[in-house]
């Protein structure tokens, strides 16, 4: 841990978020491939927490389960350590780094023996607060006829 201005900062946070407020968080070593992981969290980047949760629950893929909880993490992080508003969280990072392979060797015909790659994930998720947004209010449309009643006077 480095210590700035008398406070013992992580430089894995600095390097993710510098000063913005958020948090983040990683699951590490997880038994899935980076490629099909890949798929799942360019879905939720972008998105705001709560929406990336409901569209995880429902992804069809299985790596979708793990994104889950590593992006669960990172909201009860941002929650619990940094004091964040839950609802005004947005994925702004997220990405999948690979990491160690395992090899295992299966016994083919004729006493060869084949490699079987195992391979494993690092999965990162960062959160950061936002302002919310109020959507602008739109004004009633207006009854005049429009278009509709300048063809109506015209077929008689």
């Amino acid at each position: 841990m480095a210590v700035i201005d008398g406070k013992r900062v992580n430089p894995r946070r600095v390097a993710l978020l510098g000063d913005a407020p958020g948090a983040f968080a990683e699951a590490r070593y997880v038994r899935t491939t980076a490629m099909k992981t890949r798929r799942v969290v360019d879905l939720i980047r972008g998105m705001p927490a709560k929406e990336a949760l409901t569209a995880l629950k429902f992804a069809p893929q299985a790596a979708s389960e793990q994104v889950y909880r590593v992006v669960e993490s990172a909201i009860a992080n941002a929650e619990h350590n940094e004091r964040l508003d839950p609802d005004s969280l947005l994925v702004t990072k997220a990405f999948v780094d690979e990491g160690p392979t395992m090899k295992r060797f299966r016994p083919r015909a004729q006493g060869r023996a084949y490699r079987i790659r195992k391979r494993t994930c690092h999965i990162t998720v960062v959160v950061e607060s936002v302002a919310p947004t109020a959507k602008p209010k739109r004004a009633p449309k207006k009854a005049s006829g429009g278009r509709a009643a300048a063809t109506k006077g015209s077929a008689e």
